[in-house]
């Protein structure tokens, strides 16, 4: 096995913010510059360049990885627990500036720190598990309130143009081309056939 090397992870989620505050609490520990890579990129997934390239090109079994804080690595609470256990089956160590129990190093007592990943994974599991299963609460409650107050979901259906019978007639009939019924009927194409397969379902038209 190589020598083991600490990398740092920073990341911001626009090009107008700065990265100098992260930054400074890596120099505060000791950090080489050559080894802190940074993204200024959103972290509502994984698709960041940098971190993709630390993640899968350079970090090493035996490293370790640094982050100011767990919202660094990713703001998606399950990718966060998919990445500490990536880490954690890869023999990565993860070190969070912002959780204190994660920084202490303990020479020869490495389960106190599995411990220690194995119950911040539990956490951010049980905390991403509950936040869907609110999600999908309100989403069930707002359909019920939505169809209690007689509103319609999804997108509003199109009206018939008043000149549709006439248009449908003719273009049935061969008498003028699909384009030149669309034009008439001033709709888009898509929506054009869409409606004409909708009228001929149901001649009533609901």
């Amino acid at each position: 096995m190589g020598i083991s090397r600490t990398y740092y992870y920073a990341r911001v989620s626009t090009g107008e913010q700065n990265l100098d505050r992260q930054i400074e609490a890596f120099r505060k520990i000791g950090a080489d510059e050559k080894y802190i890579f940074t993204d200024k990129v959103s972290g509502k997934d994984l698709d960041r360049p940098n971190y993709q390239i630390l993640r899968n090109n350079i970090l090493r079994p035996g490293d370790t990885l640094v982050d100011k804080s767990l919202d660094r690595l990713s703001r998606n609470k399950s990718d966060i627990k998919a990445e500490l256990e990536f880490y954690k089956k890869n023999g990565i160590r993860v070190k969070i500036i912002d959780l204190p129990t994660t920084m202490v190093d303990l020479d020869g007592q490495e389960w106190i720190i599995d411990m220690v990943n194995n119950i911040i994974i539990e956490v951010l599991s049980s905390i991403a598990e509950q936040e869907r299963a609110t999600t999908k609460n309100r989403q069930a409650e707002g359909i019920a309130a939505a169809k209690a107050a007689g509103r319609s979901l999804g997108r509003p259906t199109v009206e018939l143009p008043v000149n549709w019978d006439e248009i449908y007639t003719r273009w049935k009939r061969k008498e003028i081309s699909g384009k030149t019924a669309i034009e008439l009927s001033g709709l888009k194409r898509t929506t054009f056939y869409k409606l004409v397969k909708k009228y001929e379902q149901d001649s009533k038209w609901i």
